[in-house]
């Protein structure tokens, strides 16, 4: 952290950093991007509603173990470079209903990895991302707790992949190459598990509302803690705070404390109220949880419609290094008659 503009503004009362942090930077304000803001447009049809409801084709060559009741499946004996078109499509499936898919000893190369995760659209670019294929996802050994005093971003936190974001990302994989024997887990948190766990007034309260998702503090942060220049302009978009899966058809929790700083319908105090509940919400979620220990050659399949996700800081010194692919989704909607996971489940159980 020593070269993070900010702690180079000493307290001459306690001779600890001022802590005031965005534009000591001047990198901040004099960025320009070299690309424009991405503009609304029409994703292909997601590749999971041309899938078998049943799996048949994937669960012929996989075994499926689930790891918890509300997400996250292990896919066991099939490697993910043998998989046909229709296998795919219900892998993607599963994925839309588990949140998070894992594998184990899987031989992708980053090129097979790329060709596997275009056949689900087109694929998208983070705002610090170099190569347009792919991002290198290295570890967090940083003490967030002490980094957000001086960054405005809250790196560490729950979020889903650029949600704020016009199109906000669908998929993710990201493919371990080199990582630790102890630490450098990823956790993940439903969506749909977030939403059924609130209160009938509390569902019909946040279902008129629209998170505000930016990606303004984010692109702070990457100019002054990662040094690097983002690819786009920040930007503010307004999603509805619950959304319907264009898939399963299923209500999903629409707030992560990545990227969300507010709801446009209410006032500034009632707004922080609301978050600072969701923040409790989302990190007392130990029966909607997964968390992962990753080996070489793992595999994490995810949807970022479905979940909120984040790494595990930890101290290790080996080195982490993951290739993640990502695909544009659909503009986030939100549709009445859609139904939540547990109204579903009681309305077939009966």
């Amino acid at each position: 952290m020593a070269h993070l503009a900010a702690r180079k503004f000493i307290s001459p009362d306690s001779g600890f950093p001022i802590t005031l942090h965005p534009n000591f930077n001047p990198k901040i304000k004099d960025h320009v991007p070299p690309e424009p803001i991405r503009q609304e447009f029409q994703p292909a049809p997601d590749r999971a509603s041309f899938a078998d409801p049943e799996k048949k084709a994937l669960f012929a060559v996989a075994k499926p173990v689930d790891l918890t009741e509300s997400l996250g499946t292990l896919l066991e004996n099939v490697q993910l470079s043998q998989l046909t078109g229709q296998q795919l499509d219900e892998l993607a499936l599963l994925v839309a209903e588990r949140g998070v898919v894992f594998f184990r000893g899987q031989d992708l190369t980053t090129e097979g990895q790329v060709k596997l995760f275009e056949h689900y659209g087109t694929l998208d670019r983070h705002p610090a991302q170099k190569d347009v294929k792919h991002v290198i996802i290295k570890g967090s050994t940083e003490d967030h707790r002490e980094l957000n005093k001086y960054t405005p971003w809250p790196s560490g936190e729950w979020h889903a992949d650029t949600s704020f974001e016009i199109n906000p990302p669908s998929y993710s994989l990201l493919r371990m190459e080199e990582h630790p024997p102890v630490g450098g887990d990823t956790a993940w948190v439903s969506q749909y598990g977030l939403y059924d766990a609130l209160s009938d007034a509390y569902k019909t309260f946040v279902e008129g509302l629209h998170a505000v998702h930016t990606s303004r503090l984010q692109y702070d942060t990457i100019l002054d803690l990662w040094q690097a220049g983002p690819n786009r302009p920040p930007i503010d978009t307004h999603h509805p705070a619950v959304r319907t899966h264009p898939v399963t058809g299923l209500k999903a929790l629409n707030v992560n404390l990545g990227f969300v700083t507010g709801f446009a319908e209410l006032k500034k105090k009632e707004s922080d109220k609301l978050l600072e509940f969701f923040e409790l919400h989302l990190h007392s979620a130990d029966d909607h949880y997964v968390r992962f220990k990753w080996e070489v050659g793992s595999v994490a399949f995810w949807d970022n419609r479905a979940t909120v996700h984040r790494v595990i800081p930890g101290t290790y010194e080996a080195p982490r290094r993951g290739i993640r692919t990502t695909v544009f989704g659909e503009k986030p909607y939100f549709d009445p008659k859609s139904e939540s996971r547990n109204q579903r489940a009681q309305r077939l159980n009966k």
